[in-house]
């Protein structure tokens, strides 16, 4: 690390220089965590909330008592807005918003977008309409834009505490690249770079479903034994689907890859987990979603994921057991059962 590089790292915020202006679109729990990393890491950064009275409110309070409570939010360089066109003036445009909202989201961005724009996305799924990656879609709508994905074990809960982990930044222009992850980084939050967008972003989609799964074991009751099996051989499932797209075999092992799905698997901050386990113990899918504040990408994902392996003939036995959960109301401990059951077969992917 070069001296410079050294002292961006390390230096308290009021000294440190302010290499990008960000705006993070979106006041869930993750954007009001990386707009927090942002602003202790001496950047002046918006973040954006859609409602104006959570606007207010957050401003006020210094922190988002419905999404990330007991997390506290600097008051010097942290400004809360819910004008779309403020926060769309910053430099680097953050997207914090889940998946399904995307679409959506960047046709009101578009007219308010001029001039050079770096954008960075937070979501972790896939487009339905389009069945396109967040990159894919941000690219469509807004072209000739840079845009880079986030991705790892980053569960808001923890990155607001300043928990130690580590994530990817992938992107393209791994010159721009460079520059993010010296803005993002953190004595406790180490950030890695890739130029695998696509793979970045498919591993990130379909260790959800993987997650609902190992969640709807957890609450039929079994054990570590079985949680351990679900994962590895979602790996395996992973690994099949993404090949067929050209993922690079480096990322199924990497951040974003097994190290994000051991983390949804296993966390008790996991939403995907969540909802799996509440499926296990025989509560309905509709009566789940009613109930959460937030948003299990895993549920969204399986249907794209489900009808991509069916089009392209990919094996992938748990995502096609975790559809019939979500959308035949099949049994659980059925579906479980047949996954742990199937016929005996060679190890591998």
């Amino acid at each position: 690390m070069d001296p410079r590089t050294r002292r961006l790292a390390h230096a308290d915020p009021p000294l440190r220089d302010r290499l990008v202006t960000f705006s993070v679109i979106g006041a869930g729990g993750w954007g009001t965590a990386f707009s927090r990393l942002l602003a202790r890491n001496g950047h002046a950064v918006v973040l954006w909330a859609r409602d104006p009275e959570r606007a207010r409110t957050i401003d006020r309070e210094r922190e988002n008592r419905k999404y990330l409570p007991g997390v506290l939010l600097p008051r010097e360089n942290l400004t809360i807005t819910s004008s779309l066109a403020e926060a769309s003036a910053a430099e680097t445009l953050v997207l914090a918003v889940p998946s399904f909202a995307m679409a959506a989201l960047l046709e009101r961005i578009a007219p308010l977008v001029t001039g050079p724009k770096t954008f960075v996305n937070l979501a972790k799924g896939l487009d339905q309409a389009s069945r396109s990656t967040m990159s894919e879609l941000v690219g469509r709508v807004i072209p000739n834009r840079p845009t880079f994905t986030l991705s790892g074990p980053c569960h808001a809960e923890e990155v607001g505490r300043d928990v130690p982990t580590a994530v990817v930044l992938a992107g393209k222009d791994l010159d721009l690249g460079k520059r993010l992850q010296l803005s993002f980084s953190t004595p406790r939050f180490r950030v890695y770079l890739s130029d695998d967008v696509k793979g970045v972003e498919l591993c990130s989609t379909v260790k959800n479903i993987i997650a609902l799964a190992t969640g709807a074991s957890d609450g039929l009751g079994y054990g570590d034994n079985s949680r351990g099996a679900l994962i590895t051989r979602g790996l395996a499932e992973m690994v099949r689907f993404g090949r067929a797209f050209g993922v690079r075999e480096e990322t199924f092992f990497g951040l974003s890859g097994v190290g994000d799905l051991v983390a949804t698997c296993t966390s008790v901050h996991s939403r995907n987990r969540a909802v799996g386990f509440r499926l296990g113990k025989g509560e309905s899918l509709d009566a789940i979603l009613q109930s959460m504040e937030m948003v299990a990408e895993g549920v969204h994902a399986t249907r794209v994921v489900y009808a991509l392996s069916r089009e392209k003939t990919i094996e992938m036995p748990i995502t096609d057991a975790v559809h019939r959960l979500l959308y035949q109301e099949a049994d659980p401990l059925a579906l479980v059962d047949e996954i742990m059951t199937r016929a005996p077969k060679r190890e591998g992917v």
